[in-house]
């Protein structure tokens, strides 16, 4: 699949047409809390639960997911890649979306669910985000070289956000 321009609301408007449930983490989730940092996909940890798998499936499938295969095999997701802990990093036409199982040490979509809020995008999204301190946790919980060069950045949000809730 060639790389089409990425467009995230397009992508999550088709999740949240199939009621799909999942955190935005990543990127994607630290620009949505104010950080200046680029990110080029989207990270999401998704539920393993039978029933958001299904459509999770469906959504995917109108979103035309393949692996991203450096070989240019057409590789299409299926329900026993969704249900592991791993990363599937998958190309769609809204862009590149990396769907996870895990974050950190083992933090699944259920144990971050606690550790999330919705926000509001447009009139007709709503979208669950992974607070901003626990962003952090998992970034340094996963100590990947890509991981600690965004961390400054993450705490320096989180600072100055502290500081304007406090005035």
């Amino acid at each position: 699949m060639e790389q089409p321009k990425p467009d995230f609301i397009y992508i999550l408007r088709t999740l949240s047409k199939y009621e799909v449930e999942y955190i935005i983490v990543g990127g994607v989730c630290a620009v949505l809390h104010g950080a200046p940092i680029s990110t080029f996909d989207i990270d999401l940890v998704h539920s393993r639960e039978p029933g958001n798998l299904k459509r999770l499936l469906k959504a995917l499938e109108e979103l035309e997911a393949c692996y991203r295969d450096p070989a240019g095999r057409i590789i299409k997701p299926e329900e026993s890649h969704l249900s592991s802990p791993g990363h599937q990093l998958l190309m769609t036409k809204g862009g590149p979306l990396d769907l996870l199982g895990e974050i950190g040490k083992g933090r699944d979509y259920k144990e971050l669910l606690k550790n999330t809020f919705t926000l509001k995008i447009s009139e007709n999204l709503k979208v669950r985000l992974l607070t901003l301190e626990t962003l952090i946790e998992t970034k340094e919980e996963a100590a990947q070289e890509r991981d600690k060069a965004v961390l400054a950045i993450l705490r320096r949000t989180l600072e100055e956000k502290k500081r304007n809730q406090a005035t």
